[in-house]
């Protein structure tokens, strides 16, 4: 399969259906194009302003368009993600709640395929097609404390998804120095225009195919240290992005 970088938009993530007219009212399905349309020119406008840095601990994947990969991240960051792993057709697990809906619409827009799942027997369809994803070569994300929290804790689906398949779990945070943070379970960041932001990609953890449920449980902790590391690096060097020491993305 090419590099995420050499994908043709048709390669990256099928088309998005209509909006099921069965599923909302009227009313909801202009209220959820209207905060679509929205959340898109937002990132697609200040996104092209952030001066961005992207750092690597030791053992942490190479490249930004690595995979497959399981990758994990908090959901205050998911808006400068959008824009950053934009058109890599990466999977990412979506509730399949109103906020799923737009959230999945917004990033599809960037390339991401968004897969519907929730605590019920959706999720373990989702899991599925999100293994078939990691099988086919993409690389898949979750939003760890998503849909509605607890804020910053880990949820056990990355660990379950790499002991199954075999592939590596990843981990990142995003740290911007000046953003609107919104008043939301999550603090919710939007980057303000020219903010500086530093992504680190946190050391890969291999989970064995045949890790005991107990071993799950260790490496649902080791999980979440590695979180936990990467988000305070991040926020504690966001000031440095731009200097000899983290230097300026350049794509391509």
């Amino acid at each position: 399969m090419p590099e995420a970088s050499t994908l043709h938009k048709e390669e990256v993530a099928p088309p998005l259906p209509p909006i099921d007219p069965s599923r909302y009212t009227l009313r909801q399905r202009i209220v959820l194009r209207i905060i679509i349309w929205a959340g898109y020119w937002v990132i697609r406008l200040l996104g092209p302003t952030l001066r961005v840095c992207i750092s690597y601990e030791e053992g942490a994947q190479k490249t930004r368009e690595q995979r497959p990969l399981v990758e994990s991240f908090w959901h205050s960051c998911m808006i400068p993600a959008t824009y950053i792993c934009r058109d890599m057709g990466v999977r990412v697990m979506s509730s399949n709640s109103y906020d799923g809906e737009y959230m999945g619409r917004i990033i599809g827009k960037f390339g991401f395929l968004a897969v519907k799942g929730s605590s019920s027997r959706n999720a373990v369809r989702a899991l599925l097609g999100l293994r078939r994803a990691l099988t086919d070569g993409w690389t898949v994300a979750f939003t760890l404390d998503g849909p509605r929290g607890p804020r910053h804790k880990v949820k056990p689906g990355p660990v379950a998804l790499a002991r199954s398949t075999g592939i590596p779990m990843s981990m990142f945070h995003v740290a911007v120095d000046r953003a609107w943070v919104l008043n939301s379970w999550d603090r919710m960041m939007i980057p303000k225009p020219f903010s500086r932001v530093l992504l680190r990609f946190g050391k890969l953890i291999h989970v064995p195919t045949d890790a005991t449920d107990e071993d799950v449980e260790r490496y649902t902790a080791e999980l979440q240290a590695s979180l936990d590391r990467v988000c305070e690096f991040a926020e504690a060097n966001v000031n440095q992005v731009g200097t000899s020491q983290f230097p300026y993305y350049r794509a391509g």
